[in-house]
C-alpha cells in the first residue's frame, strides 16, 4: 500500500528549506556530471556520430624518436634496443637529450650499438620542456615520436602510431600506456579509474579529438610544434592542445602500446596524479584563451575532462555540509547515510590495503584521487615558480635531501 507519510516526508525534505535543497541537488548533480555524466555523453556521441574517415595520405617515410633523460645510465641502452627492435620500413633517428645528466648516460647512449643515435645535452637540468624544445628543433624527419625512459614499446607500436598520420586531418596521435594491476585495495580502485579513462579517450577521439596524449607514447607532425613555455608541467597536454587549436585532430591509437614495469602503486599514483592536477592549474593560468568557447572547439571536453575535476573535492565538502545542515527528513537522511557510508568504505579501503571487495576498493580509489585534487591547489600555489620541486628537485635542478 502507498505510504502517504513517507511520501509527504520526502516532499518536506525538498520544501522545508528550498534554497538549501536546491544547492544540495545542484552540487550532487555537478559531481555526478563530472565523474560519470560527461563520460556517458561522450560515449553516446561517439556511438551516434563517429568522426568520418578522411581520405588517406601517404604513410610517413621517416620518424624521429625523442628521449629526454636525466641520469638514465642504468636504462638507456636497453631502452634504445627496445625501440630499435620495433619494425619500421622507413628511415628513423633517435635523439637522446641528456638534461643535466651527472652520470655517463650520454656515453652509454652513443655506444649502445643502435644506429642513427644522436646525443644532445645541456650541462644543467632545466626540465623536460627545454629538452623537448631543443630536440624538436634538431629533428630531421617530419613525424616526431616522444617516448620515456622507463617504459618499453610493443613491437608494433611505431608502425601503428605512424599509421594514424595516413589521415591528413591528424596532427598528433596518442598511444596507450598499460600498467600492471595493483594488489592493494585503493590501487584496485585506481585500476578501475584508469580503465574508465582509456575508454573516455577513445570516445573523445571518435567524436573529434582526445584531450591530451599519453606522455610515454605519442607522436606529432614536426611543423606543428610550438615551443613550450619555461617550466611547463604537462607537455603531453599542452603540445596536443596547441596543435588542436590550429585546426588539427588529435587521434587515439589504443593498439600502439607502451608498457610500464611498475605496478599501479597507490602512493606513486597519488604523486603522479598530483603533478597532473597541478599542471592543470598551470594551464588555466598560462592559457586563459582556452577557456573561451569561441576560440576553442574542444572547450566542452577540456572543461569537463580536465578543469572541472579540480572542483570535485570541494563540491564533496559542500554537499556533505549542506546535507548535514539540512532539516532531517527521510530524503536528507538517505543522502547523508549514502555519503557517510561511501566515505567510510573508502577510508577503510585506504587504511586496510588487503581488502579486495569492490564495495571498498572503488570508493578507496575515488577518495585517494580526490585527496590528490584537494592537495593540488595548495601545491601549485607553493611551487608555481619552481615546478621542478614536484619531482623532488630544487630550482637549480639539484636533488632535494
Amino acid at each position: 500500500m502507498f505510504n502517504t507519510h513517507v511520501y509527504f516526508g520526502w516532499q518536506r525534505g525538498i520544501s522545508n528549506d528550498p534554497l538549501m535543497s536546491f544547492l544540495l541537488v545542484i552540487t550532487l548533480l555537478a559531481i555526478a556530471y563530472i565523474q560519470v555524466g560527461y563520460a556517458c555523453i561522450m560515449w553516446a556521441l561517439a556511438k551516434m556520430r563517429s568522426h568520418p574517415q578522411a581520405s588517406e595520405s601517404p604513410m610517413p617515410e621517416a620518424v624521429s624518436i625523442v628521449l629526454c633523460i636525466h641520469n638514465g645510465a642504468g636504462r638507456i641502452q636497453e631502452r634504445l634496443k627496445n625501440l630499435a627492435a620495433c619494425p619500421w620500413e622507413g628511415e628513423r633517428e633517435y635523439i637522446v637529450f641528456c638534461d643535466g645528466c651527472e652520470d655517463d648516460s650520454a656515453e652509454l647512449a652513443a655506444s649502445s650499438g643502435v644506429k642513427n643515435v644522436r646525443v644532445l645535452s645541456h650541462p644543467k637540468q632545466r626540465g623536460k620542456w627545454a629538452a623537448l624544445n631543443d630536440s624538436v628543433k634538431s629533428a630531421r624527419h617530419p613525424i616526431i615520436i616522444f617516448a620515456d625512459l622507463r617504459q618499453s614499446f610493443d613491437e608494433h607500436a611505431l608502425q601503428r602510431l605512424a599509421e594514424a598520420f595516413n589521415n591528413p586531418e591528424v596532427g598528433a596521435a596518442s598511444g596507450l600506456l598499460t600498467i600492471a594491476k595493483s594488489e592493494s585495495g585503493a590501487g584496485r580502485g585506481v585500476d578501475l579509474y584508469w580503465r574508465m579513462e582509456t575508454r573516455l579517450r577513445e570516445c573523445e577521439a571518435r567524436v573529434d579529438s582526445v584531450i591530451g596524449c599519453t606522455g610515454a607514447i605519442y607522436a606529432i607532425r614536426r611543423e606543428l610544434y610550438t615551443d613550450l613555455q619555461p617550466d611547463t608541467i604537462l607537455d603531453d597536454v599542452v603540445v596536443p592542445m596547441q596543435i588542436a587549436l590550429k585546426g588539427w585532430r588529435i587521434a587515439y591509437v589504443p593498439t600502439a602500446l607502451a608498457f610500464d614495469p611498475q605496478t599501479l602503486d597507490p602512493a606513486k599514483e597519488s604523486e603522479r596524479k598530483l603533478r597532473t592536477l597541478v599542471g592543470n592549474y598551470q594551464m588555466i593560468e598560462r592559457h586563459p584563451g582556452w577557456l573561451l568557447p569561441w576560440r576553442n572547439r574542444l572547450w566542452i571536453q577540456l572543461i569537463s575532462h580536465k578543469y572541472a575535476r579540480l572542483a570535485v573535492p570541494w563540491l564533496m565538502i559542500i554537499a556533505f555540509a549542506l546535507n548535514a545542515a539540512a532539516p532531517k527528513t527521510p530524503l536528507i537522511w538517505l543522502l547523508l547515510t549514502c555519503q557517510t557510508a561511501c566515505y567510510g568504505l573508502g577510508i577503510a579501503g585506504c587504511a586496510f590495503g588487503g581488502l579486495r571487495s569492490r564495495l571498498v576498493t572503488v570508493p578507496a580509489g575515488f577518495l585517494m584521487l580526490q585527496w590528490s585534487c584537494a592537495r593540488a591547489l595548495l601545491t601549485y600555489m607553493r611551487c608555481r615558480h619552481s615546478p621542478l620541486s614536484l619531482w623532488g628537485k630544487k630550482p637549480d635542478g639539484r636533488q632535494l635531501a
